[in-house]
Formats: structure tokens, C-alpha cells, sequence
């Protein structure tokens, strides 16, 4: 029997007994959430509904794609679309709302040419129509360069905010215009070839990003730090360093990753099997294919996490591993007597990354379904890695001491420990489609024990659910209306908090089936009762990824 969410396991047809795929039936379509859309630079008066606190004041920052089509040429992947950047100005229990696209290079050559002139994840640029036959011939055999259209998210180095994605671009941007300032490469620094859209920042404002670098001994993964202060007014990322290089394994196909995590000692590095096939990748061009035909999923695999001394850039030789896994987004870590414990969201199955096609998210009826029910669901998850094992460990044991912890480490050889994780949920998160774009209160609890995170649940293909999870017993508190869906919910403290939940969860809701409805939610973290909604009088497609921006 369907629960009251229509999701139901599925039975006949199951990849895997250990994997959450469903069997759901009757999704509403969804299309105008990849909609092109205007930019609006002048700031727009929203129109306030109930109550936004008025200790609230700063910009909430949102990062998204806003442009899906360049002239008669469509892009292909929700990745792909041009960077719109929004912010909320909150004043005074006052919204205002505005939207620039990035000036980045992509977007004006794109512009120029009325026709995509630079190739994205999901889609390639085709040769020019106005060279000859022999022209555009030769055109494919050029090395693609990378994109500057950065989609992903807002995030800092040095005080300065930057929007990113996952190539060595970055833009530093002003965030009372929107405007961007300085683009910014990061392999004039290190010798990297692209950096993560979630960096971590230590206490002291020292940023730490991982990044690969390609050479013709191979891929190898790097744990990149940036120092917290700027030397002059105009310093970006100088002081960079690569504080350590680890070699992958299979020299030309190393691991997909899109973020990591990080204790207050250590960066874990997560190598998961989804895997980039460089040649793959580099011959795109020449078969008319996209950076996404080069990355699959190998569920041969184990996962693998590395763990790396950020003071010392000293890598473990214990290798961490569990069965194949496929994550984005962590929740936090910390250390705590001896062990490292790594909440994460994770799935059981990697092919995610290459349904989401905006053609996908375009589909109705069974066409629609069909997609949502081959996306493997993703879930809360706990690992407690020892730290502390060495020759004299026992093998065949489990290592895992913490009390109430169903999690497993146990050492198998010299320098490998298999582990099993816990659920950090309750059954009843299966009836929301399980959780993804997961946030805490990151200023006073990341890399600390904490107790609270919140999430979107994911009935559809995207969030339709805001969810706070209780770890004391993970109970459970959920938002959600009919036709709403809410993005990524960001925290903000109240300024004399003195419990971890004090303070308000913002998240933009897009209302796909209602014009013009879309609204800037507030809800209360601690009881998650809907404060207020500042309602925006434009439509807004679905986002990625934001931050608060709080000024005094």
C-alpha cells in the first residue's frame, strides 16, 4: 500500500534489497522550474506575509542556473544553464528581491554569437557555421576549455565572496550589486585544475578546498588551504598552497566528487566510485559528447575514505573503506574520544549525476515517473572511523566503542579498516523521498558534536519538503505545502542565541504550476512553524546552492 506520501518500495524490477528505489505514480510536472527567465538588477519590493524577524538584516545570496537555451540552441543539462545570481535583502522585517546573470565569459561570448560557443557538463559547442567544412573539421580536435559559468554556489576565501563551480574559474562578486568584480583562476596559484563549489573554513577563517590536477603522470587529488588574510586590498587567492597530493589509483580515471569533509584535525577525502573517464572526457569534443558522457558509476568498487592531517599534510595510511557509495553533500564531522564520526547523505547507486537532463526535469505523466523511479534515493548517514589503530590493533573485531552506535569499523588487514554505517534517520524519512541538500548551524557547530541538521525531502526530482532532524531519537519535523518547492534551507542564528536551534531557516520556494508565486520562506528552527514569506512579484527557476550574507 502507498503511504501518504504516494511512495511506495519498489518490488519487481529492484536493482538491490539494500537500495531505496521506488514505485511512484502521478508526479505533477514540474517544467517551468527550468524556465529561462530575465534578470531584474533594480531591487524589487516583495510583499510581506506574516512576519520576517526583524533582527534579521543581511543578503541571502542564491547561486542557480537561469538561462536555458542560447538562441535557437538548447543546453542539455541542468548543470549547463547560465548562472543567475539572486539576493534577498532583509531589513527591518523588509524584503527586497534582485537578479544579475555573471558577466562571465561564457555568458557574453554566448551572448555575442546569439549561438553556445562554450561547452558545458552536459553540452557541447558545435563549430562555428560560418567557417567552412574543413574549419569546423579541425575545430573539434581542440582541446575544450573550461567553463567560467559559475552555477554551483556563493562561498568565501579572505572575507571576499566568490560564486563557483567545479573548473578552476571563480568570480569574485559584490553582494550588495551582484555585480562581478574579478574573475579569478586557480591554477595561477597552485597546480590544481579545478577546486570544489564546498570549501570548509576553520575558525580562524583559514579555507581548505580540494581539487584534481592532471599530468602526464596522471590524476592525482588535492587538499588545497588558503590562508584568512589578504596581504594587500587586491589579493584573491595568493598564499594557496597544496598541503597534500594523493595519486589516484587508476591514472585516467579518477573519482567524481563534489564536496568533502572536514574535523577540526582532519579533511577526509571521499573516493567514491563514480568515475571520470579522461580520454572520454578530452575526445568529447570530437564525438560530439559532453563532459557527462565521460562519468559513470562502477558499483564493483569500494568507497574509500582517506584521511589527511591539515596541519601536518600527513596522509593516514589507514584506508577507511565501505561498500560502494555515492554522495554530494556532507553533514558535518567531529572528533570525539578516538574517533572521527562523518554524517553524510549518501546512496547506494552513483548514476544520478546524468538523469538529470533538463529534458528530464521537462517530463510528464509516466515519462516523468519513470525518471524519478530509476534515481536511486539518498539518505542520512554515520560513520565512526578509529583513529587510533596501529600494528597491535585486533584484526576481526569491531572497533567502534561509542555507545547506542549500530556503526561498524573493523580492522581486516594492516592498513584497512571495512565499515558499516548507522541510519541517522527514522523509518518515517522513506515517506519523503529521504534528504538531500542537508545544512547545520555551521558557525558554532561544524567539526562539533551537534544535534540538529535540516534537509529538503525529495518526492520528486526536487526538493518538495523542508525537514529539521532531531538526532536525540531523530524525530522528525517537516514543512510542506502542495505544489511548494523549497530549496536548500540555510540557517541563520539569532544574534543572543544560546541553544543551537536559536534562530530562522531561509529557503526560496518555486511554485512551478503558479505564476509568479514563488516566495522567500521563514520558519522558526526551533518549533519549524512557518514565520513569514516575502512573495516576489517574478518567477525564479529552481537553485543550487546559497548563503546569508549578515551586515551590521
Amino acid at each position: 500500500m502507498p503511504n501518504k506520501a504516494g511512495i511506495t518500495p519498489a518490488t519487481k524490477g529492484h536493482k538491490c534489497k539494500n537500495q531505496h528505489f521506488t514505485d511512484v505514480h502521478g508526479l505533477p510536472c514540474i517544467e517551468k522550474i527550468v524556465q529561462s527567465v530575465d534578470d531584474t538588477p533594480q531591487p524589487l519590493q516583495t510583499v510581506i506575509r506574516g512576519t520576517i524577524p526583524r533582527w534579521i538584516k543581511g543578503n541571502f545570496l542564491r547561486n542557480g542556473p537561469g538561462k536555458f537555451e542560447i538562441g535557437k540552441q538548447n543546453f542539455n543539462h541542468w548543470f549547463d544553464g547560465m548562472a543567475l545570481l539572486h539576493q534577498f535583502k532583509i531589513e527591518d522585517g523588509q524584503v527586497t528581491y534582485k537578479s544579475r546573470f555573471l558577466t562571465s565569459d561564457c555568458y557574453k561570448a554566448n551572448t555575442e554569437h546569439d549561438r553556445i560557443v562554450v561547452s558545458e557538463f552536459g553540452t557541447v559547442a558545435m563549430p562555428d557555421p560560418c567557417k567552412n567544412f574543413f574549419q569546423r573539421f579541425l575545430s573539434r580536435f581542440h582541446m575544450p576549455k573550461p567553463t567560467d559559468n559559475a552555477s554551483v554556489s556563493f562561498v568565501q576565501y579572505k572575507g571576499d565572496y566568490y560564486v563557483s563551480t567545479e573548473t578552476n574559474f571563480m568570480h569574485k562578486v559584490d553582494p550588495e550589486t551582484l555585480e562581478a568584480t574579478k574573475k579569478v583562476d586557480w591554477s595561477k596559484f597552485i597546480a590544481v585544475n579545478g577546486a570544489t563549489a564546498h570549501p570548509h573554513m576553520d575558525p580562524d577563517g583559514t579555507t581548505y578546498n580540494m581539487g584534481n590536477s592532471y599530468t602526464a603522470k596522471g590524476a592525482s587529488y588535492n587538499i588545497i588551504s588558503v590562508p584568512p588574510e589578504k596581504a594587500t586590498p587586491s589579493d584573491t587567492l595568493e598564499g594557496a598552497k597544496v598541503i597534500c597530493c594523493i595519486p589516484s589509483v587508476d591514472k585516467t580515471k579518477p573519482s567524481y566528487y563534489h564536496s568533502f569533509a572536514m574535523t577540526e584535525n582532519y579533511v577526509v577525502f571521499i573516493e567514491q566510485p563514480i568515475k571520470m573517464d579522461l580520454v572520454k572526457i578530452v575526445t568529447g569534443k570530437l564525438r560530439g559528447k559532453g563532459i557527462s558522457d565521460g562519468i559513470y558509476w562502477d558499483p564493483k568498487l569500494d568507497t574509500i575514505f582517506h584521511l589527511i592531517n591539515k596541519h601536518t599534510g600527513k596522509l593516514s595510511q589507514i584506508q577507511y573503506h565501505t561498500k560502494a557509495l555515492s554522495t554530494f553533500h556532507q553533514i558535518n564531522a567531529f572528533e570525539e574520544n578516538g574517533f572521527l564520526v562523518m554524517d553524510l547523505c549518501a546512496s547506494d547507486d552513483g548514476q544520478a549525476i546524468n538523469n538529470y537532463m533538463v529534458q528530464n526535469l521537462r517530463k510528464s505523466g509516466e515519462a516523468l515517473d519513470e525518471v524519478y523511479n530509476t534515481l536511486c534515493r539518498v539518505f542520512p548517514r554515520r560513520f565512526v572511523l578509529p583513529l587510533n589503530v596501529n600494528s597491535e590493533t585486533p584484526c576481526g573485531e569491531n572497533l567502534n566503542t561509542r555507545p547506542d552506535s549500530p556503526a561498524t569499523a573493523i580492522k581486516t588487514s594492516k592498513n584497512r579498516v571495512d565499515c558499516t554505517h548507522e541510519d541517522l534517520h527514522g523509518d518515517d524519512l522513506h515517506e519523503y523521498g529521504g534528504l538531500e541538500f542537508p545544512q547545520i548551524n555551521y558557525a558554532k557547530y561544524n567539526t562539533h558534536p551537534y544535534r540538529y541538521y535540516y534537509g529538503c525531502g525529495f518526492r520528486h526530482l526536487v526538493g518538495d519538503s523542508l525537514i529539521k532532524m532531531d538526532l536525540e531519537g531523530k524525530k522528525m519535523k517537516v514543512w510542506e505545502k502542495p505544489g511548494f518547492y523549497p530549496s536548500e534551507p540555510v540557517f541563520v542564528p539569532t544574534p543572543d542565541a544560546t541553544e543551537e536551534d536559536d534562530g530562522v531557516i531561509l529557503s526560496v520556494v518555486i511554485t512551478p504550476n503558479e505564476d509568479k508565486g514563488t516566495f522567500l520562506l521563514a520558519l522558526d528552527a526551533k518549533s519549524f512553524e512557518e514565520l513569514g514569506r516575502a512573495e516576489v512579484p517574478v518567477n525564479i527557476p529552481y537553485g543550487f546552492h546559497g548563503t546569508f550574507n549578515a551586515t551590521t
